[in-house]
């Protein structure tokens, strides 16, 4: 009886792997990020400091189109922060991946693409930042994913291409203009939902 029961699980479990998320449709998703952004300058001429890396976190929708070959366009809020000797630059923005994937086993999955990332708001210690260079940047996401019928995990990362430097007047410091790259640099861990 006790080996009926447990052939009857794994084919239970088979049947439900074998379908993992394997469905087009839109979504739901959203986790956390482990990200520092680029190099703080305290003063024209000084030398760079690197970030110390925080806890972020991110909620979006997404689509998923494919079968074995997918596409899987994202539109995804993000708030990060990252710790300098001086203090934290806070960054809200708009992320929108369009990321093209490949199954693996049925229920894996790698994918790449594009991140296009929209500025919508950045803070010192206090001190909005409004002189950032681009708002709008491109950087690159890859990494891969596990799904279960409709639930999906992946682990991504992400770093944007080109160095985008938010520039303020550090009132703290008395230092004068600081310059902090808003480039990201984030391993992205996601739980999703395709409805």
């Amino acid at each position: 009886m006790k080996h009926a029961i447990y052939i009857g699980l794994v084919c239970v479990l088979f049947t439900t792997f074998s379908y993992a998320q394997n469905k087009s449709g839109f979504g739901f998703k959203g986790g956390i990020n482990y990200n520092a952004n680029g190099d703080y300058f305290e003063s024209i001429g000084s030398n760079a400091e690197n970030p110390d890396r925080n806890i972020g976190y991110h909620f979006g929708i997404f689509g998923k189109f494919g079968g074995k070959i997918f596409a899987k366009p994202e539109l995804v809020y993000t708030n990060t922060s990252s710790d300098y000797s001086d203090g934290s630059f806070k960054m809200q923005k708009l992320d929108a991946p369009l990321l093209v994937g490949i199954r693996i086993l049925k229920m894996f999955n790698a994918f790449a693409g594009p991140s296009f990332q929209y500025i919508l708001d950045t803070e010192f210690e206090g001190i909005d930042i409004k002189d950032v260079e681009n708002d709008l940047t491109v950087g690159l996401n890859f990494g891969l994913g596990v799904s279960f019928n409709r639930i999906g995990i992946d682990l991504r990362y992400e770093r944007g291409f080109s160095e985008n430097e938010a520039t303020f007047i550090d009132n703290h410091s008395g230092l004068g203009v600081s310059r902090i790259d808003t480039r990201p640099d984030q391993l992205i861990l996601s739980l999703s939902f395709i409805l």
